[in-house]
This record gives C-alpha cells, sequence and structure tokens, in this order.
C-alpha cells in the first residue's frame, strides 16, 4: 500500500498537469469562449469514462499480478503521450485547423480524437488498482478510499504547483514532460511490487467464497448508488464553476486563480476521501453518512458564498478585494487566495468524504470489486460532465450565479426529502439539513442583488449589467439626472474601462486611422466599454469598422446603456450601420476566411489578466499579419518590455508612440509623422469626434510627445518571448512584468531581453 499510495498520488499530480495543458493547446483550436471550452471539457471526460468503462469490464478479469501490470501499462502510456502530444493537440489542431473546423460536433469530435488514448488510460487506472489491492472484503473499501484520497490530493498539488510554480518556470512543454516523468514513477513503482503478487488468487475463485458469506446488496443496488453519485458529481462541479466566477471577480481573474480554486477543491476534497476512509469499517450502515456529508457539504458551500456577498462591501475586505481595486499584487491577491482556500475548502472537503461511503455500500464481492469502482467512478464523471455543461452553458445562461445556487439548493433538497421519505424518516441530522436547503430557497439573493452589492452598488447609482454563459459584465454610473452618465465598465470584476471613455482607450483606436492613409476597412479585437471602437470611427471614409468581443454581456449591457441614452456616443454606434459588434472568440475569427483589412487593433488587456498571451504571442500576431491588406497597420499597446520583444519580432516596420506605448506594426514603411498626426488630432472634425466620446480629453499630444522608437527590416531584435505553449507574462509571479518607459531605442530593447 504505501508504494501503491506514492504511485497514485504521482499519477493524480501528473494527470493534472497534462488536463491544464492539453485543455490551454485545445483552446486555441476550439475557442476561448465558453461553449468551446465546454466541448474540451467533454471530450477529457469522456475519455475518462469511456476508460471507466474498460476498466469495469477487464480489471475482474484479472489476478492481481496482472492488474498491476494494467496500471503500470497504462501509466506508462499516458506519460508517452504527454511526450508526443505537443505534436498533434497544438501543431496539428491548434496551428493548422483553428479557424477551418467550425461545427461543434466536428470540434469535440476532434478533441476527443486527440485525448481519447490518454484519457482512457488515466479511466481505467482506478479499476486495475482496485483489483489489485482487494485482498479482503473488510478493507477494500478504505484501501479504494484511501488509494483514491491520495490520487486526488496529488491532482490538487499538481493543480496549485503547476499553476502558481511549474508552468510559469517551464511553460508548458516542460510541464508535460515532468508530467511524464511522473507517471513513468508510478509505473515502475507499480513494477517493483509485482514478485510479491505472483501467487495471488483470481478473483472469481476468492469471490465464489465471499458472495456464499455475504447475499444481496443490503445498503441498495449498484444501479441507484451510480444515481446518487451522479447527483453528486453534478453539484460539486457546478459549485467548483460558480466559486470560479465568483472568485474570478473577486480576484480579477488572473493566470493564478483557477489553478488556486482548482486546487484547493481537489486538496480538500481528497483529505475528505482519506479522512472518511479511516471510518468506514465502523460505520454499519453508510447510508447517512452519505446524505449528510453531501447535503451538509453544499449547505455549507451556500452559507460561506452568502457569508462572502454580505462581507465584500465591508471594512476590511472594501479595502483589500474591492471591484474598484487594483487586486494582482500584494494584499489584494493574497487576501482573495486566502478567500479562495475559505469559501472552497470546508465544502470540498466534506463532499469528498461521500466516496469511501459510497464504496462502503457499493463493494460486497471481491469478484467484482473492479467492476463496481469503475461502474461508480463512470456515474461519477458524467455526473461532473452534467455539472460542467449544465452550469457553464444551461444555468449560467438562464438563471445566473445566484439561480444556478437557487436550482443546486433545489437538487439537494430533493435528494434530501427522497432519503427522507425511503429510509430516513424521524432522523434529525438529516430534516435539518432538509430544511437548510428549503431556507436557503428563501434566503439566496436575486441575480441581480448579487452581482450589485458585490460591485459596489450605491442607492445613487444606475446600473446597466448583464451575464450569460460567457461572463458577467457591469456598468456603474451616477444617477444625478444629467444628459450623460459617468462610471465604470466592470468585466469580469475589473474596470476594463469607463463612460465618458478614458483617453488612452480612446488615442489607442484613433491613431491607426488617423496615421493610415486610407483605411476602409478596421477590424477590433475587443469593445471593452466602447472606447477604443467609437474612436477608430474618426475618420468619415472608413467604410466598416467590425468588433468583436468575448464576454456577451459586454454587448447587452450597452445595448440597455444605449436604450437609456440614445444621445451617447455608444447609441450613435449602435445605431450606425459602419460598426459591427459581435460577439465571439476574435482568434478564431482571424483564423476563418480571407478578408484583409486596412488596420487592425486590439483593446486594451492587462498583460497578467488570464489567457491575456494569447493575444500577445507570436503566433497570433502572425495571424494579425496574414490578415492586414498591403499597407495595413497593426496597432497594440505594448505594455511591458516581453509584448514589446515580440511585436518587434514579428513585424518589419514597427513604431512605438512613447509614452503612450502604443505599437504600430506593418509590413510596409509607416507613414507616422509626429507633426502631422498632431494637426490631424486638431482638426476640427477629429476633435469633435472625440469629445462626444469625453470631454475630460482635449489634447491627445502626450500621448505620442516623447521621441518613438522606430524599426525597419535592417534594425536588430530580440527573440520572441511571449508563445503560445508560454505565455510568460501572463504567469507574472514566476516572470516579473517589466514595463516600457525605460526603453529609448531598439537598442535598449535588445539589451534588455539579453540582462533578462
Amino acid at each position: 500500500m504505501p508504494r501503491l499510495a506514492v504511485a497514485f498520488f504521482c499519477s493524480g499530480f501528473g494527470a493534472l498537469l497534462c488536463q491544464v495543458v492539453w485543455q490551454r493547446m485545445l483552446g486555441i483550436f476550439a475557442g476561448s469562449d465558453t461553449v468551446s471550452a465546454a466541448l474540451v471539457v467533454g471530450a477529457f471526460l469522456a475519455g475518462l469514462g469511456l476508460g471507466s468503462i474498460i476498466g469495469a469490464k477487464v480489471a475482474d478479469r484479472l489476478s492481481p499480478y496482472q492488474a498491476l501490470i494494467g496500471f503500470a501499462l497504462a501509466e506508462a502510456g499516458v506519460a508517452a503521450f504527454a511526450l508526443l502530444s505537443k505534436a498533434f493537440l497544438y501543431d496539428v489542431l491548434a496551428t493548422d485547423l483553428a479557424g477551418v473546423v467550425d461545427d461543434p460536433f466536428v470540434i469535440f469530435a476532434l478533441c476527443f480524437a486527440g485525448l481519447v488514448l490518454p484519457t482512457t488510460l488515466m479511466g481505467a487506472s482506478l479499476p486495475l488498482l482496485a483489483r489489485a489491492v482487494a485482498t479482503s472484503l473488510d478493507t477494500v473499501a478504505e484501501r479504494i478510499g484511501t488509494l483514491y484520497g491520495l490520487n486526488t490530493l496529488g491532482a490538487g498539488l499538481g493543480a496549485l504547483l503547476g499553476g502558481w510554480l511549474l508552468v510559469g518556470n517551464l511553460g508548458y512543454v516542460g510541464a508535460l514532460v515532468l508530467a511524464a516523468g511522473l507517471d513513468l514513477v508510478a509505473a515502475l513503482l507499480a513494477l517493483t511490487l509485482l514478485p510479491g503478487l505472483r501467487s495471488a488468487p483470481v478473483a472469481a475463485a476468492v469471490g465464489a467464497q465471499v458472495t456464499t458469506m455475504r447475499q444481496g446488496e443490503p445498503f441498495g443496488s449498484l444501479r441507484m448508488w451510480c444515481l446518487l453519485v451522479f447527483l453528486s458529481g453534478y453539484v460539486i462541479v457546478a459549485l467548483e464553476i460558480v466559486w470560479v466566477r465568483l472568485m474570478g471577480v473577486v480576484g480579477q481573474y488572473h493566470a493564478y486563480l483557477f489553478p488556486t480554486v482548482l486546487g484547493t477543491f481537489l486538496l480538500a476534497d481528497g483529505l475528505g476521501m482519506a479522512v472518511a476512509a479511516r471510518m468506514v469499517r465502523r460505520l454499519e450502515d453508510p447510508r447517512p453518512a452519505f446524505f449528510v456529508t453531501q447535503a451538509a457539504g453544499f449547505v455549507l458551500a451556500a452559507v460561506l458564498i452568502l457569508a462572502l456577498y454580505w462581507a465584500l462591501p465591508l471594512w476590511p475586505l472594501n479595502t483589500l478585494v474591492s471591484v474598484d481595486s487594483w487586486r494582482l499584487w500584494h494584499g489584494g491577491l493574497a487576501t482573495s487566495v486566502i478567500l479562495s482556500v475559505i469559501v472552497v475548502g470546508p465544502p470540498s472537503f466534506l463532499i469528498g468524504m461521500t466516496f469511501p461511503f459510497v464504496q462502503r455500500a457499493v463493494q460486497q464481492d471481491l469478484a467484482s470489486v473492479g467492476a463496481r469502482v469503475g461502474w461508480v467512478q463512470l456515474a461519477n464523471i458524467l455526473g461532473n460532465a452534467a455539472g460542467s455543461i449544465g452550469t457553464g452553458l444551461v444555468t449560467f445562461h438562464l438563471f445566473g450565479t445566484a439561480g444556478t445556487l437557487q436550482f443546486l439548493a433545489v437538487l439537494s433538497l430533493l435528494l434530501m426529502l427522497g432519503w427522507l421519505w425511503r429510509e430516513g424518516r424521524g432522523r434529525r441530522p438529516e430534516l435539518g439539513l432538509a430544511a437548510a436547503c428549503a431556507a436557503l430557497l428563501l434566503v439566496l439573493p436575486s441575480n441581480a442583488r448579487f452581482w450589485s452589492r458585490i460591485h459596489a452598488e450605491q442607492p445613487n447609482h444606475g446600473t446597466a449589467w448583464a451575464e450569460d454563459r460567457s461572463g458577467i459584465a457591469f456598468y456603474r454610473y451616477e444617477a444625478s439626472g444629467t444628459a450623460e452618465p459617468s462610471g465604470p465598465f466592470f468585466i469580469q470584476g475589473f474596470s476594463q474601462g469607463r463612460i465618458p471613455f478614458f483617453g488612452m482607450h480612446m488615442f489607442l483606436g484613433a491613431v491607426g486611422p488617423l496615421v493610415h492613409p486610407d483605411p476602409k476597412r478596421v477590424l477590433l479585437i475587443g469593445i471593452g466599454s466602447g472606447g477604443t471602437p467609437w474612436a477608430a470611427g474618426v475618420v468619415p471614409a472608413t467604410e466598416r469598422i467590425r468588433a468583436i468581443e468575448l464576454i456577451g454581456p459586454v454587448l447587452t449591457a450597452l445595448r440597455d446603456l444605449a436604450g437609456r441614452f440614445p444621445d451617447g456616443p455608444v447609441a450613435a454606434m449602435l445605431r450606425d450601420p459602419r460598426w459591427q459588434m459581435e460577439y465571439g472568440d476574435a482568434r478564431r475569427a482571424l483564423s476563418r476566411g480571407t478578408e484583409q483589412y486596412d488596420i487592425i487593433q486590439a483593446d486594451a488587456i492587462m498583460p497578467e489578466t488570464s489567457h491575456s498571451g494569447l493575444l500577445y504571442s507570436e503566433e497570433f500576431l502572425q495571424q494579425v499579419r496574414r490578415r492586414l491588406a498591403p499597407g495595413g497597420i497593426y496597432v497594440q499597446w505594448g505594455p511591458s518590455q516581453r509584448v514589446v520583444e515580440t511585436f518587434s519580432a514579428v513585424f518589419p516596420h514597427v513604431v512605438m508612440l512613447m509614452p503612450a506605448s502604443v505599437l504600430i506594426g506593418s509590413d510596409r514603411p509607416i507613414p507616422y509623422d509626429p507633426a502631422e498626426l498632431a494637426r490631424r488630432f486638431a482638426d476640427p472634425a477629429v476633435a469633435a469626434h472625440l469629445a462626444r466620446g469625453s470631454r475630460e480629453v482635449r489634447d491627445f499630444r502626450p500621448f505620442f510627445e516623447r521621441p518613438a522608437l522606430v524599426w525597419d527590416p535592417a534594425t536588430p531584435r530580440a527573440a520572441p518571448s511571449i508563445t503560445d505553449v508560454f505565455p510568460r507574462d501572463e504567469f507574472y509571479m514566476n516572470n516579473p512584468v517589466l514595463g516600457t518607459q525605460p526603453l529609448r531605442t531598439p537598442a535598449d530593447v535588445v539589451a534588455r531581453a539579453g540582462q533578462r
């Protein structure tokens, strides 16, 4: 058991590293929107489910010796695929087929084809290992619970260390190599136990003796327990998705947030299994323990979310993690991590305890240990898949976050009522938990109240907001009765813009059309509060301005705002046929079609934001370059030295406007003349258009008053330092993000890259 425990721990650690990297690679192929993410998760879980079925069918036909060989071969197979996976998942799917395939069924099929081998092997590993350790019916539930708990603890540690340390230092390929090494360690540890298992009996021989002693299924049928495990799996994954959305808004969605939530969930879940595994031998009837821990886990989760909802506007949280504050460093980061552990850990521990209780209920015959483990695991995986798809695509879209919690309260209440009706009438703990689930339906706030409090809405504020499967957008403004609203525009809990518009956003949008001699067609990546697309229409000769936004509620909130303020710039954009606003993944849009643009612009995005690397990477910039018309220009904010290095490595001609750090790239010389640009900004028609977006910025010359940095094809360049498989700035705790203000010449860029 000790060596197998270490082996299964390493297996869980490696599996989580692989899952994180594979999901990021396939996200480039399938897209970064929630529907595409659900397809990738569904493909991963489908492979695990297939492995569980195969394990259930095969494991009990093997002796412990053969089952252990099967486990070792499965781990070795996962290791081999980890080493080879980039060639197919990234080089073929993400690079060659991204944007070529649009049909969701084909996307799912290709993701499944890419993951089916390793995930099937992962899914089969637990039934095989369960058969290997099943030597006594009295200890089998404890052993399986302990091993699965340690596997989950390994996965949790893999999520935490992988997200906070390994991926940021090794990159995706390095992380896969490490994961392969851990899987090989697991295989080798298992093989060291083979000499002692040569004489172990075949399952049927032992099972025949035990079956004569223990007839029937005293705690319910396997089918009933599979249904219960399905519901339990649905609830826990639905809660995980709720936690990610809520803590993402609280903690400002950075690359370390998801590993923190997932790692905390898995560590607490695995610890709960380990504790419960030591209790199962003393339980005469495991059913009450299952229902109590399942319902208590949900009730505690809802209570902790309500406590956070109540406390966020109060001191000290309103100074540390307010939506109006910067939360990526120091006290804000530490507080959001601590809150994640508090909100996620305790309920995950309780629900994790259910797994050994289920094993105690279903394991009544050594001849079918592997099969029963496999079918229960399959039910859990199907519940996880249903929870992921049902929450991420359906209940978030229909009911929002608070409504999803109410739906989970209904499920938990029905689960408890079913138990009380059948077996548990008169049981006080179960009655109390059923009453708590019913009370939560009355106590949980509406979705509007939930997000209004979290976004610090006050009685004198007006709001325009929306939530759906893709995220949350919230505009909060002073309701003073004036014709023009004023306030921050939050996307995923971070103030991504403002109305009236920020001057920097308008400069970013206007500079391309004012520099380009004939800007007919413009593509914008990101809409935000609308400042960049509004300014992109500064030249009347521009015929089409296509703007793509990844977070659908941004468009809903802007339409709501336009209806309230029909004379504002947002309403003017939505009425004008020149502007085409759409929801979608801009990177996939660049991969599709052949239309070329005179100008492509990216709205400003913080390099520390989760998934920002997909819009700063060398591969993305190459995509942009291919969609530019001859002489077309790409305009992007250059917030870090790595962004400048990567940008200048892709485009032969580059101008960097200082001190705004705005990069302009093209395949031909860029007609930049600072005096001419200042004259164009001062043109009365241009000034009037920009003033309609914001009267707070009258003079745009300070954005480019310093001498620009200029590259031509002969200028020495640093190698690109941000790629799809190593988005360094995104992992800013491992790779400090250095600003661009010290840069004076292109040579400084090369020198500082060499110093790092």
